[in-house]
């Protein structure tokens, strides 16, 4: 007899084919199963009770405040809908449960025990299968239970299980935690990670537990073994001390041919390669992996031995689209760098032409290069490819002069110039093009949507600094003044805010997209870095010697390209929304997407701005999207022509994906608003739209 938290899995995944199939359930109640809505990660419903026409009645429905916001913090959970239960997580990584038609709070799960955070956290979401919900907290992967949000003792060590251990290496020198859910595909839950982009840096195995006891079942070796296929892409003992290529982003079930989709991220160190010579599989690639076995079935590598942290930014999403009179199922794949790769879903063969083309070569001593790199012939790009002096803001005139005199200072070249000692302009950024929200897709017509941010970023490197420990394994991120960067917070005064031994645990073990430095680092030279943080005087320390991790560079800039006022600092749209036709291989509507009040209130408007977070596409007619970080809205736009239908304002940014239910016969829409990208302000509310009662 099937158990009861397989039915249930099953009802849940016949509600997701109901709302994303041509069925039409006569019913007053719809969930949102999964992460993204349904396996597929098309973000599509067929639920039609909010449309065209009345969607400029929408109001507030509910609020959930969940008190939880602190300065830098973020909340970007797409909530999973359930027999009229909310589950999603607060900017603390609490795990919560509302009543979904009212935000009434049922329970609420603090993994770390009331102590407050020592981080911010990038976190997406859970999973509901069966009795329990699955969720992950830094190193930790829980099951509670769906009724109480306890842990179940039986999963793993008393309610949870440790995502360092299986790796092949030291558990205590590794960082290892997951910022997107994973899936369930019969008795298995499959899921990816995040781990450190600087070194030293866990490996980005992708892995399945049994869902009832947490056992390992199998993992899949993105940075292969000796014997496996790709190893000799790397050195030969890159499998011992090399780390990333994770699936960072997420995976992406086929269940029907039992089939599991990743896109994975850069191998670590981002911007410095020496070490890892060769084209490094399965970093930067679009894997089909057999869910039951992990067996690789194909794989696409989208960028060979990367150098500027273009990581594939979104899981795969599962597509139907027309090929000469046919409906053919592939595999749609979005880019930092703007572009769309499709793939036919079983053995992995380009629907649309893929060219290898020259690159240039690497400049600094020790590093190699990859002659070629490929790109998709359609559809065309959704981001700009070049940047010139002509590409450069002008706002003002004091913002082109500053944005000129910084173009002029670093390397500008061509878009895959490698990094270097006078500094690069990597454009499109590493914050997209796309971004980890992903795309929409809509099966009627073949569209897909996808919101692109078009901003530059700076990036210099320098030698490895002697001078301290500090400059040689904290700068890259931290900065060379303590003063912190985008990858990396301030820690001026940090003693003010943390005990001498929270420092030292943080330094061992890591947190949050930092590496732990246990294993690299000895501890008095830990001490050493301790000492400098505290005291801010640069005492002599030594080398940093022969580790493995100890590369000749570092990173001593890395950040947005912006004028002097904070705006960026090339020409709008600085982000924009698209629709492209996957049948046809071209771009639909492309619209600029956000914008800045400061500027807005001045007149200047239709600039776009940075964006996090997806949209969801319905079958009547609606693309509904959050996601712009400085102006605080939700809009919902017509589908077919980038026309703008409705907007709200939101308490922060909502820089998530929204969901979509219907509980008692209503519909609802649901954004969690976290804020806090870029600088933006921190929030921590969950705010659900719907029609008012009148007008359903």
């Amino acid at each position: 007899m099937r158990s009861r938290a397989v039915l249930l899995r099953a009802a849940a995944c016949l509600t997701a084919l109901v709302l994303a199939s041509g069925l039409r359930a006569q019913t007053t109640s719809a969930d949102w199963p999964v992460y993204g809505g349904s396996d597929d990660h098309t973000h599509y419903t067929r639920l039609d009770q909010i449309s065209p026409s009345n969607v400029r009645q929408l109001q507030v429905a509910w609020t959930f405040a969940t008190g939880d916001e602190f300065a830098g913090s973020e909340m970007q959970a797409n909530p999973v809908v359930i027999d009229g239960t909310l589950y999603a997580t607060t900017p603390k990584l609490q795990v919560f449960a509302l009543d979904a038609a009212t935000g009434r709070q049922l329970w609420r799960f603090d993994p770390n025990n009331g102590r407050p955070p020592t981080s911010r956290f990038r976190h997406r979401g859970v999973v509901v299968t069966g009795d329990r919900v699955i969720f992950n907290y830094r190193n930790r992967l829980y099951a509670l239970d769906r009724r109480t949000g306890v842990p179940i003792k039986s999963f793993g060590d008393s309610g949870w299980i440790d995502l360092r251990a299986g790796l092949g290496r030291p558990v205590e020198g590794l960082s290892v935690s997951a910022s997107t859910p994973g899936v369930v595909f019969e008795d298995l839950f499959i899921i990816g990670s995040t781990v450190p982009e600087a070194l030293p840096s866990a490996p980005g195995d992708i892995r399945a537990y049994d869902v009832r006891t947490g056992a390992l079942r199998w993992s899949f070796h993105t940075i292969p073994h000796p014997g496996e296929f790709g190893y000799e892409t790397w050195p030969a003992d890159a499998w011992q001390i090399a780390g990333g290529a994770n699936a960072w982003s997420g995976v992406t079930l086929d269940a029907t041919r039992g089939m599991v989709f990743a896109a994975t991220g850069s191998a670590s160190f981002d911007f410095y390669g020496a070490n890892r010579l060769g084209d490094d599989l399965f970093a930067n690639t679009v894997l089909a992996l057999d869910a039951r076995t992990r067996k690789r079935i194909w794989h696409f590598q989208g960028l060979h031995h990367d150098l500027w942290d273009r990581d594939f930014p979104a899981a795969p999403a599962l597509v139907t689209v027309m090929r000469d009179g046919k409906r053919v199922d592939a595999v749609a794949q979005i880019t930092k760098t703007g572009h769309v790769y499709l793939f036919e879903r079983t053995r992995g063969t380009p629907l649309f032409p893929i060219e290898e083309r020259p690159m240039p070569a690497a400049i600094l001593p020790g590093e190699r290069s990859s002659a070629t790199q490929p790109f998709p012939i359609l559809p065309p790009p959704f981001a700009r490819q070049s940047l010139t002096e002509e590409d450069l803001t002008q706002r003002t005139p004091e913002a082109h002069a500053a944005a000129l005199k910084t173009f002029r200072a670093f390397n500008t070249g061509h878009p895959f110039s490698t990094p270097d000692l006078k500094g690069t302009i990597i454009f499109p950024g590493v914050d997209g093009g796309g971004e980890w929200g992903g795309p929409a897709f809509d099966p009627a017509t073949g569209l897909l949507y996808v919101n692109s941010n078009e901003m530059a970023w700076l990036l210099k490197l320098v030698p490895r600094s002697d001078r301290s420990l500090f400059a040689a394994n904290c700068a890259s991120c931290h900065g060379d003044d303590r003063k912190g960067t985008a990858g990396g917070p301030s820690l001026i005064d940090v003693i003010s805010r943390r005990s001498r031994d929270e420092i030292l645990k943080v330094i061992r073990e890591g947190t949050g997209r930092m590496p732990a430095f246990g294993a690299a680092i000895d501890g008095g030279a830990i001490n050493d870095i301790v000492n400098y943080l505290v005291t801010g005087r640069d005492a002599s320390v030594g080398t940093v010697g022969t580790s493995p991790y100890a590369l000749p560079y570092r990173t001593a800039f890395f950040d947005i390209f912006v004028d002097h006022e904070g705006y960026p600092g090339i020409r709008p749209p600085w982000g924009t929304l698209n629709a492209i036709d996957l049948n046809a291989g071209s771009i639909r509507w492309s619209i600029p997407f956000g914008e800045y009040p400061k500027l807005t209130a001045q007149g200047v408007t239709g600039t776009g701005t940075d964006n996090y977070g997806g949209a969801i596409v319905t079958e009547n007619g609606l693309l509904i999207i959050a996601a712009t970080t400085y102006d605080n809205k939700i809009r919902a736009f017509d589908k077919r022509t980038g026309a703008l239908l409705w907007e709200a304002q939101l308490p922060a940014a909502g820089n998530a994906t929204p969901s979509t239910y219907m509980v008692n016969g209503r519909q609802y829409i649901v954004i969690a608003c976290g804020g806090g990208k870029n600088g933006a302000p921190s929030g921590g509310t969950y705010v659900a739209f719907a029609l008012p009662q009148s007008s359903r």
